[in-house]
């Protein structure tokens, strides 16, 4: 199949996807006089055919996508070396991916985001307890804990442009949570959520790492992310209050369609890897590339080619493990510590007010965090701004311990350095991983590195489903074992990235 008839097949896969997903809108639009209440209504036939043209259109998008030859690409990929110049300026071309990579993942992290809006109405309008609905987060968790380890691997093989463009499509497909009678269908369509919204944080962190002058990848790598996450956590909490008071839960998740179809067409904008591009034959196209973006290519000496030997051995899997351990940590402290301790504070005789007071400032907190790592990370060091943010963590836990064992004081502090810090590390840690990883494996690295992060509150939230309560003594201290591993194999295994050139990887 020629390029012009992937481009053809990828647009063919979009409209049959939107077409299925405006087949649902009917339905939706008949519960209005029940405030948008749909559960226990049959699914007519217009929206069975609809979820097979999202199935149908998926396949053909992704068949667009995908490249011909596939060994033959590796091969010759092998055989190039695509790399920006150390002291090149940044140019338009850079501010405006750095631009569009902000926005794609402002609308990538609003969707799971929108998961805790979504939770109350669910229970009244399907009339399950909480536990039960609390099945939703967890199979969305899952969903993005399969989706980093799957779209690390297509992004190798397809292209990092091209897997963004899938997740694109995914969005729009799974916009049909909105119009689902039952919970399962719920549950279901929310995992394919996860996994469409998992796999394209470090695809972007990839391509953004690939692209970028090395004297500028950190600070960059770091605010986009950083950015596109805090971005991504307002959207969902604006959107809700604006949309949900009108058109209940349902329309958060409808929103997917407008917001998935806008990340299809940003694809425009969105370059592929020159390295990919010239591995696929398509050296025309791989030159535009790095004309717009001060890069340059030549023939790899053989040196080059025998390196990634050396990157094979215990230094390796070092790094993958150290990455993998403070990812999981994170996820434990995010996703449940976090969660659980304005609970205990309101059990412990503390207001609901200043409980909940907690929780709302984090999100304050968050956003200048995000500043003061991307200054860390690129005019310090790389390595040490990651272990700093993993001993204020550590710090954090310690004084919870504290305050539980002494059954007394104030929470400001503990509740500070955890924010602080966990912040601080999802900033920096996927960033750090992209640039630690040669290009052969960048993207799985980072894919299986950012599933862990997704891990870490999969088990937190599997211990609230199981109805397992632990104190937050108890919690804490277990929190601290894979924190602590994970400060000291950083601090063994880690290697300076800043300013570093990429090639060195490779």
């Amino acid at each position: 199949m020629s390029d012009r008839q992937a481009v053809w097949a990828f647009v063919l896969g979009c409209i049959a996807v939107t077409a299925g997903v405006v087949a649902h809108l009917p339905m939706f639009a008949m519960a209005r006089t029940m405030h948008y209440r749909l559960a226990g209504m049959p699914m007519d036939d217009l929206m069975i055919g609809g979820m097979a043209l999202i199935v149908l259109g998926t396949l053909v998008a992704a068949y667009g996508l995908l490249p011909r030859n596939v060994a033959a690409q590796r091969a010759a990929a092998a055989e190039i070396v695509v790399a920006a110049p150390e002291d090149a300026p940044l140019g338009p071309a850079h501010w405006g991916l750095m631009a569009v990579l902000v926005i794609a993942l402002v609308i990538d992290v609003m969707k799971p985001a929108s998961l805790g809006f979504t939770v109350p109405g669910m229970i009244a309008e399907y009339g399950v307890p909480k536990k039960t609905v609390s099945l939703v987060p967890f199979f969305a968790l899952a969903g993005t804990v399969t989706g980093s380890v799957l779209w690390g691997w297509i992004a190798d093989v397809y292209g990092r442009k091209a897997s963004i463009l899938l997740s694109a499509v995914m969005f729009v497909g799974t916009s049909i949570c909105g119009a689902m009678p039952s919970l399962a269908w719920n549950i279901a369509m929310c995992f394919m959520m996860g996994a469409a919204a998992g796999g394209m944080l470090p695809v972007t962190y990839a391509l953004l790492a690939e692209m970028m002058p090395s004297r500028h990848r950190g600070w960059s790598l770091v605010l986009v992310g950083g950015l596109g996450a805090v971005g991504g956590y307002f959207a969902a909490s604006g959107m809700s209050a604006v949309l949900q008071p009108v058109f209940g839960w349902r329309i958060l998740w409808l929103a997917n369609l407008p917001t998935g179809l806008t990340l299809v067409l940003l694809g425009a904008l969105i370059p592929e890897s020159a390295k990919f591009l010239l591995a696929r034959g398509r050296v025309a196209e791989a030159e535009v590339v790095m004309r717009r973006f001060g890069a340059t290519a030549q023939a790899a000496p053989p040196v080059q080619r025998a390196a990634p030997q050396a990157l094979r051995g215990l230094h390796l899997y070092g790094k993958l493990a150290a990455l993998s351990i403070c990812a999981l940590s994170w996820g434990l402290v995010n996703f449940g510590l976090l969660l659980w301790l304005p609970a205990d504070l309101v059990a412990k005789g503390y207001s609901v007010g200043v409980s909940s007071r907690l929780l709302a400032e984090s999100a304050l907190i968050a956003f200048p965090t995000v500043f003061i790592a991307a200054l860390l990370y690129s005019r310090w060091s790389t390595k040490g701004a990651l272990a700093t943010m993993i001993a204020l963590t550590l710090a954090g836990l310690l004084l919870v311990l504290r305050l539980e064992m002494a059954g007394s004081g104030s929470p400001v502090l503990p509740v500070a350095l955890l924010i602080v810090g966990t912040n601080g590390i999802i900033a920096i840690v996927l960033p750090y991983a992209a640039e630690s990883f040669p290009l052969r494996v960048r993207a799985r690295a980072t894919g299986w590195v950012a599933a862990c992060t997704k891990a870490g509150g999969l088990i937190a939230q599997g211990l609230t489903i199981s109805g397992l309560a632990l104190s937050m003594g108890s919690a804490a201290l277990l929190v601290m074992v894979p924190t602590a591993l994970s400060f000291v194999l950083v601090l063994w295994f880690g290697r300076e990235t800043r300013g570093r050139d990429l090639r060195d990887l490779d």
